[in-house]
C-alpha cells in the first residue's frame, strides 16, 4: 500500500506544445528529492484529455524508466470507454507501472451498475492494482458508496481517490470498507481532515508546488501528530485555494513556471492563467515556501 503524498503530476510541454522530456526528468527528480511518496502520471493535472494515446503511453513508459524504481508510479488509465480503459491499463502494466488510477466514465453518465461493470471489466483484464477515482464535479458522474463497497471486493481494486470534498461522507465510507482498502484524498483543501478520518494519503495538485510540505502534512497526521499537522495544513490553505482560481492545471502550470521548473505551456482548450490571478498565486507560493 502506498501511503503519504502522491503528486498528481503535470505533463510539462515545450512552447510548441510537445511533451518536454527534459523538464519531465527534472520534475521526477524534484519529487524524489522532496519526499513525495509516488508519482501520479497522466491524470487530470497531467492533461490526459489532450494527449494522444501514443503520448499517453509514452509518458508512462518514460516516467517508469526515469524513476528507475526510486519511486512508485501510479498511471492514470481511465476513460469513458471501457475498451479504451482496458487498453491503457494493460499498456501501463506492460510499461512497469505499480498501479493504475481510473476515473469514473465522464460525459456518458453510466448507471451505478454500469460503473460497477466498467471497473470490474478493467480489473479482470489485467493483474494490476487499481485505484478508483471519484470526482463528480468534473465528470458529472458520482460513484456511490454502495458501488465502491461492491468494487472493494474485486481482488485487485485496492483503493479510492476521493475528490468529492465531502469529509463526512468519506469518513463514513472509510469505516465501512474492508481492511487493506486505501482511501486517498483528492481534494487538497480537506486532505488533513480526511487523513484524520483514516485516509492513507493524498493524490495532490498542491504537491506539484510544495512537495515537501504535503509530504510532511501526511507524515505528521499518519504518525498521530495531528496538532502539528494542522499547523502545516493551515499554512498550505492559501496555496490550495490559489491553485484553483482557474481550472486545474492552469494555475499549477503557471506556478511551476514561476518556480523555474517548467515552461507553463498547455494545450488548447486550456489557456494561460488570467493576469488578474497572477499576483495572488505568486503571493501564496512565496508565503508557503519561504
Amino acid at each position: 500500500m502506498i501511503t503519504g503524498s502522491i503528486v498528481a503530476l503535470v505533463t510539462p510541454m515545450t512552447d510548441s506544445g510537445d511533451v518536454d522530456w527534459r523538464a519531465f526528468e527534472r520534475l521526477i527528480d524534484f519529487h524524489i528529492e522532496n519526499g513525495t511518496a509516488a508519482l501520479g502520471l497522466v491524470g487530470t493535472t497531467g492533461e490526459a484529455s489532450t494527449l494522444s494515446h501514443t503520448e499517453h503511453k509514452e509518458v508512462i513508459r518514460f516516467g517508469v524508466s526515469h524513476a528507475g524504481g526510486r519511486i512508485p508510479i501510479m498511471a492514470g488509465t481511465g476513460s469513458n470507454s471501457t475498451l479504451e480503459a482496458v487498453e491503457l491499463t494493460v499498456a501501463a502494466a506492460e510499461a512497469g507501472a505499480d498501479c493504475a488510477l481510473l476515473v469514473t466514465p465522464y460525459y456518458n453518465r453510466p448507471t451505478q451498475e454500469g460503473l460497477f461493470q466498467h471497473f470490474r471489466a478493467v480489473a479482470e483484464a489485467i493483474n494490476l492494482p487499481i485505484i478508483l477515482y471519484n470526482v463528480p464535479s468534473r465528470t458529472g458522474c458520482d460513484l456511490s458508496d454502495e458501488t465502491i463497497l461492491r468494487l472493494s471486493h474485486v481482488e485487485n481494486i485496492v483503493g479510492l481517490k476521493d475528490a468529492t470534498g465531502d469529509v463526512a461522507r468519506g469518513a463514513a465510507l472509510i469505516q465501512s470498507l474492508p481492511e487493506g482498502f486505501a482511501v486517498y484524498s483528492g481534494d487538497d483543501g480537506t486532505t488533513c481532515e480526511l487523513l484524520e478520518a483514516g485516509a492513507k494519503g493524498c493524490i495532490s495538485v498542491t504537491a506539484n508546488v510544495a512537495p515537501a510540505q504535503m509530504s510532511e502534512l501526511c507524515r505528521l497526521v499518519l504518525s498521530g501528530d495531528i496538532d502539528t499537522g494542522r499547523v502545516v495544513d493551515t499554512r498550505l490553505q492559501p496555496l490550495h485555494r490559489a491553485l484553483f482560481l482557474e481550472p486545474n492545471p492552469i494555475p499549477v502550470k503557471y506556478a511551476l513556471g514561476y518556480m523555474g521548473l517548467i515552461d507553463p505551456t498547455m494545450r488548447l482548450p486550456l489557456v494561460p492563467l488570467s493576469e488578474e490571478f497572477e499576483g495572488g498565486l505568486i503571493k501564496a507560493i512565496d508565503e508557503c515556501l519561504k
